[in-house]
């Protein structure tokens, strides 16, 4: 399908004129103070219009065991990767 008449820029900015975005709307938590946007949990206190409906602590502990972990297990792997690459080498080499 072909456009028939072309829209002047006018036009065309008029029509745009509604596609601007809203910046972020935040409230400030009744609890802690603590800024979040509406109508969300706030993830400092874990409330939402006065209930708690995460467990912040919880999930804290969570994320700190799961880092550990992480950290742990990445020293081991990383030197199993260079005995590798040592050996490969030296396989090259003969």
């Amino acid at each position: 399908m072909v456009v028939r008449m072309r829209h002047t820029r006018a036009h065309t900015a008029n029509r745009r004129s509604h596609h601007a975005l809203a910046g972020a709307r935040f409230t400030a938590c009744k609890d802690c103070g603590a800024k979040h946007l509406m109508h969300r949990v706030c993830m400092q206190c874990g409330k939402y219009r006065g209930r708690v409906v995460v467990d912040v602590l919880k999930k804290t502990v969570k994320r700190a065991k799961k880092i550990e972990a992480k950290s742990a297990k990445g020293g081991s792997a990383s030197g199993g990767k260079s005995a590798k690459k040592t050996t490969e080498k030296e396989t090259a080499k003969k």
